[in-house]
């Protein structure tokens, strides 16, 4: 089993309020996933969104957790757009419901184990039709749906090892942001695999939930078009971290202009 640094050329990243984004082309980050997952380094992927974002701002535990991860990949739409008004990048999206298909053709191709940890009996039985269907070549699978409480010592330890002993390359980790992220945290270093933290994605992918129209993918409303799919659950949520993380970009683009204003003084 190799080192992280054997593998992974560092990508270059800018922050986005509390946290640190990796910058690349979208396929790059598809790569270098699955290049940790052929060699089974113990690392871990984190898909930054709104929410992580001003969770991250709000926790700054949960910061550390994030800006540690292996891969802190843009996820979404509001993400992409401040690296351009702050860094002038125009970067690619790296959303869940996209790369997940993505993981699952190289995983088939190159013949790799996967392990899916989480979620509810009724995503795994329909994530395994799917795999059935679409994935046929996938052998090597496993899932296990934690109970809804924190594992005592005995049962981290046995998933740990029932995790390993599966030959598992790549581990997707379906518990919702921030407690997926946290499990991986606590993770790196037992398991060996790449985990990736796919919250909402995997019940779309198999089909469970709908997708988000392009054009409104494209315009940044697919949160309204999830908040309409689940309002009780999203509300306060959406409430909160869309006009927080409004007002916090605010600030950051008007630190940039009063130290670009500054600077220019100098130099004069």
């Amino acid at each position: 089993m190799g080192k992280v640094a054997d593998y992974y050329e560092n990508m270059q990243n800018k922050s986005i309020i509390s946290l640190n984004i990796d910058i690349g082309t979208y396929q790059l980050f598809v790569q270098k996933i699955i290049e940790f997952s052929k060699a089974k380094i113990s690392s871990y992927v984190c898909l930054a969104n709104v929410h992580m974002t001003t969770e991250a701002y709000l926790n700054k535990r949960f910061a550390e957790v994030v800006n540690n991860a292996t891969i802190v990949a843009p996820d979404g739409l509001p993400i992409v757009k401040s690296l351009k008004l702050l860094y002038g990048i125009k970067q690619e999206r790296v959303a869940g419901i996209d790369i997940l298909p993505d993981l699952l053709e190289e995983i088939e191709q190159n013949e790799l184990g996967i392990y899916i940890y989480g979620t509810t009996k009724e995503v795994i039985d329909a994530t395994d039709e799917y795999l059935l269907l679409n994935h046929p070549r996938i052998i090597n699978k496993n899932y296990y749906t934690p109970p809804f409480r924190e594992l005592n010592k005995n049962e981290e330890k046995n998933i740990i090892e029932q995790i390993n002993e599966s030959g598992a390359h790549i581990v997707f980790v379906v518990l919702g942001c921030p407690k997926q992220e946290k499990w991986m945290s606590a993770m790196h270093g037992k398991i060996h695999a790449c985990m990736i933290g796919i919250g909402g994605a995997l019940p779309v992918v198999v089909g469970l939930k709908k997708k988000a129209p392009n054009w409104m993918r494209k315009s940044g409303l697919e949160w309204l078009f999830r908040l309409k799919q689940e309002p009780r659950r999203l509300f306060i949520r959406y409430a909160i971290s869309n006009n927080l993380y409004i007002i916090l970009l605010f600030i950051e683009i008007l630190k940039k202009i009063i130290s670009k204003k500054k600077n220019n003084r100098i130099s004069e």
